[in-house]
């Protein structure tokens, strides 16, 4: 699969917008903690990812995906919080892929429903897996497994209905600014695909 010169571009353009992000609101404290585990954090580190998909398709928001977590792991040192973080905004985004092929007449909706889900999915189990390793332990509610999955779940369910929605406008200005760029690179991604 070949990716054009405007894809690498739109990918490295929105790659540093992710990194932006996570040191201005990381530095700033502007990060906003979850009410009910001060652990978790919500951020805008994922709307650029979003957008990047939206624009230029899975595999710029893939490696804007990874361009994501490889930061966060050097500024934080943090390699599990930062592969979770990656996992987070790629599993949102694969999600809408998935709901954009498979129900062609509501597609916003849809996309939207699915990528949230499939998050909120991956993550609870990928937190769970993580729990059952041992690297991360329940903490607030070692006893009570069932609210740390509806905690995980709300979290992260929010985390991306704000990723989605901030992303989806994004996408959406772009495209009233510049339908032509937009079809133009849709064309040369057709072609690079056949």
């Amino acid at each position: 699969m070949k990716i054009s010169t405007r894809e690498i571009a739109g990918t490295a353009v929105f790659a540093a917008l992710v990194v932006v992000f996570d040191y201005a609101l990381k530095y700033s404290n502007l990060k906003l903690p979850f009410p009910w585990n001060t652990d978790l954090k919500f951020d805008f580190t994922g709307v650029p990812i979003v957008s990047a998909f939206l624009i230029f398709g899975l595999i710029p928001g893939a490696l804007t995906s990874i361009i994501a977590s490889v930061a966060i792991a050097a500024r934080s040192g943090n390699v599990i919080g930062a592969s979770m973080k990656g996992l987070a905004e790629f599993s949102t985004i694969l999600g809408m892929a998935v709901g954009m092929k498979i129900v062609s007449k509501f597609k916003g909706a849809t996309m939207f429903a699915f990528g949230i889900l499939l998050r909120v999915l991956v993550m609870v189990a990928a937190n769970f897996l993580l729990v059952y390793v041992g690297v991360l332990s329940f903490r607030t509610y070692a006893e009570i497994p069932v609210i740390y999955a509806l905690l995980l779940g709300a979290f992260n369910a929010i985390a991306g209905i704000i990723c989605i929605s901030l992303g989806y406008l994004i996408y959406e200005a772009v495209k009233r600014r510049a339908r032509a760029l937009l079809a133009k690179a849709k064309d040369e991604t057709k072609e690079t695909a056949r």
